[in-house]
């Protein structure tokens, strides 16, 4: 069944395997660039040093914020090294632009990079132009999602009324805040078929098909 949207005039959207298919593996050189940075400033082998950044990733929502807690790493450093990368795997996907662009009300980032990485996607996949603003690691004090404290931050600093917002996100626990605010939830990628969480309203693959067929406010 189409989604019915016909409520919401805020599109909320994560950036990295959201805006772009995770089988881009896009991430995986920005993760590469993250273990190296572990293993330069804890001085473990490569595998426990990549292991130290998935558990720092899993307790603290970022593996900056992991650093910045028990290393005292230095973010703008770190943001810079770890996304300097080639865009090269990334390409813009008309019918997801044409389907973002047609959406009414206002469309906003909300993103754990920084406005750098995001500014450089964004404009990599076409889409600088549809978004209003982006909402990064930075406005959030590198606080990262899914902090309550960041979003209820990113919500007051934007003037959203959460009940007529929709948050798209990759990561399951992204989205549990943003239920329990009232936005509307859709889970994105392959793996949101399989997904029984209760504060996930919608689960889709692919994002264009699913913002196409939806049912939208009528402007």
């Amino acid at each position: 069944m189409n989604a019915d949207l016909s409520h919401i005039g805020v599109w909320l959207f994560d950036l990295d395997n959201t805006l772009y298919p995770a089988e881009t593996e896009f991430m995986g050189l920005i993760e590469a660039r993250m273990t190296e940075f572990m293993q330069r400033e804890t001085g473990l082998p490569r595998e426990e040093a990549r292991a130290l950044q998935k558990r720092y990733l899993h307790e603290h929502g970022t593996t900056l914020a992991g650093l910045m807690a028990y290393h005292g790493v230095n973010p703008e450093k770190f943001l810079d090294e770890v996304h300097d990368v080639s865009l090269d795997r990334l390409s813009p996907d008309l019918a997801l632009n044409a389907a973002l662009a047609r959406l009414p009300g206002r469309r906003l980032v909300f993103t754990n990079g920084d406005a750098r990485h995001a500014d450089r996607v964004l404009e990599r996949l076409g889409m600088a132009e549809l978004f209003e603003a982006v909402f990064h690691i930075a406005s959030a004090d590198y606080v990262p999602k899914p902090n309550p404290a960041t979003f209820a931050r990113m919500v007051a600093e934007h003037a959203i009324d959460a009940r007529e917002a929709v948050f798209f996100e990759d990561s399951e626990k992204n989205l549990a805040p943003a239920a329990d605010l009232g936005m509307t939830t859709v889970l994105v990628g392959a793996h949101a078929a399989a997904s029984a969480a209760p504060f996930v309203h919608h689960r889709t693959e692919k994002l264009a098909p699913f913002l196409s067929a939806a049912r939208l406010k009528e402007i």
